[in-house]
């Protein structure tokens, strides 16, 4: 099932996605990322044994911080503390005596061994830390641009089926995930509109509308939606007019803390949007 999702959403087009969230190399695989951390600690040792060969600098220790700090900022805490406990241990082998062995004679070096680590684990701490915080803003800018645009060109849109594929189209962005936009009206369905390669299977459609219904936000795969892969939340209109459910297909393994959020939000633009559509096409059919 996981698999199947994961396919799913790669066949999802996103609009106003932010690029800069995509080149993180802290999506790459476990393994690639701890490899990358791995030799960009070689690479550092290999930069000290060539300084240390030829000129003798104090604090050469530092050089092991670079990978530390390179690794906390662009591949995650993991490979950050990987580089910080490798870089205290090439320092120690390739650069104090007896060299080319773990054994250190000096207690000076033993303390600048141990303090090698304990700031590679500070800035390790501190840069992915930093990271974090900036991806987090990252997000919140792309969300707040996603919404803007959205409450304009739904605020334009002149027909329900350009109103609910604007709704489609910007769910997709804010979460990356499959969405269906399902219209209900005097208890039918009236129009169902999809972003991403998933089609909403009939027991879904059911608990859409139970989730209308009962005003009740459904999870997926809890009761009463078993069968469910879409978690719905309802979209409630003025009486007589149609209503909706949002239903949004998390990949189990990437599920937001708290999308209700955002989907209210949107279904508060998506209510006032249907309700206007409503409202004018009941005022047109007036003799």
């Amino acid at each position: 099932m996981a698999d199947a999702r994961s396919k799913l959403r790669g066949d999802i087009t996103l609009p106003d996605a932010d690029p800069d969230l995509g080149l993180a190399l802290s999506e790459a695989p476990s393994v690639v990322r701890y490899l990358a951390s791995v030799a960009m600690t070689a690479a550092a040792a290999t930069v000290a044994v060539g300084i240390d060969s030829r000129v003798a600098i104090p604090n050469l220790s530092l050089v092991f911080v670079v990978p530390v700090i390179i690794a906390a900022v662009s591949l995650g805490l993991g490979p950050s503390l990987c580089s910080a406990i490798l870089g205290a241990l090439a320092y120690n082998f390739f650069l104090t005596e007896p060299r080319y062995t773990l054994i250190v004679d000096d207690p000076a070096n033993v303390w600048a061994i141990g303090l090698l680590f304990v700031v590679g684990l500070i800035v390790s701490g501190v840069a992915f830390t930093s990271q974090r915080r900036a991806t987090e803003t990252a997000l919140l800018r792309r969300q707040a641009t996603v919404l803007q645009g959205y409450s304009r060109d739904v605020a334009a849109a002149d027909n329900a089926k350009a109103i609910v594929s604007i709704t489609s189209q910007a769910l997709a962005a804010l979460f990356q995930a499959p969405v269906v936009v399902i219209v209900v009206l005097d208890g039918n369905v009236v129009s169902i509109e999809r972003v991403g390669d998933v089609e909403p299977q009939e027991a879904e459609i059911e608990v859409a509308r139970s989730a209308l219904t009962t005003g009740l936000v459904v999870s997926a795969g809890v009761y009463p939606a078993l069968a469910s892969r879409f978690d719905f939340w309802p979209v409630a209109t003025t009486a007589g007019g149609p209503g909706a459910a949002i239903g949004l297909l998390f990949d189990p393994d990437e599920r937001p803390s708290a999308p209700s959020t955002l989907v209210e939000i949107v279904a508060r633009f998506l209510a006032l949007a249907l309700d206007r559509q409503h409202f004018r096409v009941s005022r047109e059919a007036r003799p």
